[in-house]
């Protein structure tokens, strides 16, 4: 018999959630196709950019930094891969370029976090406007059409015996993330530095490199998050990501990761991102205005994120 006084519920509320919010719109949309094969796989879709950006940003508030750029970073990432690809047809080059550019913003947040001492807040705040200029000004404001049939399919819009491409990728990080958060000693020393800096310093752990790289990794999985963009999109523009910020952090929280570094939780990510995905999902095909469905999904997300702060604490 199992002893549901030993479980730790604090570690299953997100399911909990999930589970009772899936349940709500399935019955309260079943008519309006949200069962359906194809609805349940574009939320799918429409989640994996997030998700893939939240296992990125778990590490980032492991470590009790934050990071604000990866937004700008995503279009960034896309508009370089494609242009890239315009120019040479070489989807690997291009793929390469796009998270070459993403991953140098990566480091040069880190070096100014890690090795200046200027808080993650500000540093990712001031990178923000400088990607978020540069993707302006190189495109001037015009979007880079993409054209491969190819990348489209590996990157965004194809199936693979009926199962999204995107899906796959998700599924990918998901699970590489997992194993490199917790089953790695990178993993452990993420989670001893947002623990105690104090305590990882003085067991030789080096506090500024581990920063670095979390914020390198971050970047590069938010370039990685702008190329599927472009993918599924079919073209690339100055504005992909601007609005995900508060989607991803969101998610990430909602998954169970403290805001006050030390604890992180990469599934718990995934399930908060697709939490997110069903929420959009229910809101429009309830078919409220945007406005609307801008003020629904903030009330949800204020609310969902206190539970579980409320639960963290206990």
């Amino acid at each position: 018999m199992v002893n549901t006084k030993s479980i730790n519920w604090n570690d299953y509320i997100i399911y909990i959630v999930f589970i009772a919010i899936f349940v709500f719109f399935a019955v309260t949309l079943g008519d309006k196709g949200f069962l359906s094969t194809q609805n349940l796989m574009n939320i799918i879709r429409q989640t994996t950019m997030i998700g893939i950006m939240a296992v990125g940003v778990t590490f980032v508030l492991s470590t009790a930094e934050i990071d604000l750029s990866f937004g700008s970073i995503v279009a960034l990432s896309a508009i370089v891969c494609a242009i890239v690809l315009e120019s040479t047809d070489n989807i690997v080059l291009s793929v390469l370029a796009g998270l070459a550019a993403g991953t140098l913003v990566g480091a040069i947040n880190g070096f100014f976090v890690g090795y200046v001492n200027i808080p993650s807040f500000l540093v990712t705040l001031g990178m923000t406007g400088i990607v978020a200029g540069i993707s302006r000004n190189i495109t001037d404001l015009r979007s880079i059409p993409i054209d491969n049939d190819t990348f489209s399919f590996i990157f965004g819009n194809g199936d693979v015996a009926n199962i999204s491409v995107l899906s796959i990728w998700l599924f990918s990080v998901g699970v590489i993330g997992a194993v490199l958060l917790n089953k790695t000693s990178f993993g452990r020393q993420v989670l001893a530095t947002g623990g105690n800096m104090l305590s990882a310093i003085y067991s030789g752990i080096n506090v500024s490199r581990i920063k670095m790289q979390v914020l390198m990794l971050n970047a590069f999985l938010a370039a990685l998050a702008g190329i599927l963009y472009a993918g599924r999109l079919e073209g690339a523009r100055y504005s992909l990501g601007e609005n995900d910020l508060m989607m991803v952090i969101a998610a990430v929280i909602i998954g169970g990761t403290s805001l006050f570094g030390g604890k992180g939780r990469i599934i718990g990510s995934i399930i908060g991102a697709l939490l997110m995905g069903i929420i959009n999902n229910g809101l429009i095909l309830m078919a409220l205005s945007v406005d609307h469905q801008m003020i629904l999904r903030g009330i949800i997300i204020i609310l969902a994120v206190t539970v579980m702060m409320k639960t963290e604490k206990k």
